[in-house]
């Protein structure tokens, strides 16, 4: 496996692994590559300086030495913006549920059994079941639906 350096038309930088140097070539001709931050498929190689292993690592540079200027990393866009706006659009819709709902805890499935016969009002609810709970919710004509989840939330 290879590392490259990459820079798209508009300069955005970032890196890349391949089998080899003929993987990139291929992909490239394909327009298989693609720019995380603009997507687009003009990509060439940047240089890249190599990565050498060095006894003296962590050693302080000698006084005259100058420093190099620090390279601000580019962003790497994670996802395309249609999924950022489904992402939106989710949280929104969750939000909206979670607002006009009672959290109801780990008495969810209870509840839930008690609206659908008729011992308390209904109304929107929310809260936590397990597995075994939301089968027998079902196998009982109870209508119950997960709320969506996000990924960033579980970090």
């Amino acid at each position: 496996m290879i590392r490259f350096a990459l820079v798209c038309e508009s300069a955005h930088t970032f890196e890349s692994w391949f089998r080899d140097g003929e993987a990139f070539d291929e992909q490239r001709e394909r327009g298989l590559l693609s720019c995380p931050v603009c997507q687009s498929t003009t990509i060439d190689k940047a240089i890249m300086a190599p990565q050498v292993a060095r006894k003296d690592r962590g050693a302080l540079p000698p006084p005259n030495a100058e420093t190099p200027p620090a390279v601000e990393p580019a962003p790497v866009a994670l996802m395309t913006p249609e999924q950022a706006e489904l992402r939106s659009r989710l949280k929104e819709l969750r939000d909206l549920m979670l607002r006009n709902s009672d959290n109801v805890g780990t008495k969810f499935a209870e509840e839930a059994r008690r609206m659908h016969f008729g011992e308390v009002e209904h109304r929107a609810i929310h809260g936590e079941a397990d597995r075994e709970q939301v089968v027998a919710l079902l196998e009982d004509g109870i209508e119950v639906m997960p709320l969506p989840g996000l990924p960033d939330e579980r970090n």
